[in-house]
């Protein structure tokens, strides 16, 4: 337990620590870009947040649908893909100018920001899943609620007990206690007495339920 633990957040460690680097870079290379291309001041250095603040916006929610078993909106999928084609388009302007390899070295930082982020929600994803996947091991030797599902539940329990004890609980008082209407409180009783295979009398007043 303790070496995988270490193992996901050694690797947790170096996937931020890549992320962030790459970041910076591809954060740099889009004000260059944007900049260029008459967003100068203000406007240029948040431009890039709006890039890959997409994606982390919608990789959040796949994540979210992911650990809730959910399909994840189509939306999302959709600004997941165009915040990716964004930011690799940007990086990719920042080194053309030196030709087909300028482009690709620009353009790596960017692939590496988004593929250490999904690396990240991958394991995060995985973490969420083996901690389902353990309660779901453990359910089988759970205890039993002993919390009735609803009022007709209740009735039964009670009835048995009072059964039990020799002084069950009449039509009436089931209908009472439990808010039952009549077919229902007849049902619970005729139930349990079928239980006690007919070897509880009926109470005084009542007619004994039909076999």
């Amino acid at each position: 337990m303790n070496g995988d633990r270490l193992t996901r957040w050694t690797a947790v460690a170096a996937v931020l620590a890549v992320a962030a680097v790459a970041a910076v870079i591809s954060y740099r290379h889009a004000v260059l870009v944007v900049t260029g291309h008459g967003e100068p001041g203000m406007v240029g250095h948040l431009y890039p947040v709006v890039i890959d603040g997409l994606i982390v916006a919608a990789s959040m929610v796949l994540l979210d649908s992911a650990r809730h078993r959910e399909k994840p909106p189509v939306l999302s999928l959709w600004l997941l893909g165009a915040g990716i084609g964004a930011t690799l388009a940007v990086n990719v302007l920042a080194g053309v100018g030196y030709g087909p390899l300028g482009a690709i070295v620009a353009a790596w930082p960017a692939a590496g920001f988004v593929g250490c982020y999904e690396l990240l929600m991958m394991l995060v994803r995985a973490s969420a899943r083996r901690a389902g996947d353990g309660g779901a091991r453990r359910a089988p030797d759970a205890v039993p609620s002993p919390v009735p599902t609803d009022a007709e539940n209740a009735a039964l329990i009670a009835l048995r007990a009072t059964l039990a004890a020799g002084n069950p609980l009449s039509q009436n008082q089931l209908a009472e206690r439990f808010g039952l209407t009549r077919a229902q409180a007849t049902k619970v009783r005729s139930a349990v007495l079928a239980e006690a295979n007919g070897r509880h009398p009926e109470d005084p007043g009542e007619t004994a339920p039909e076999n």
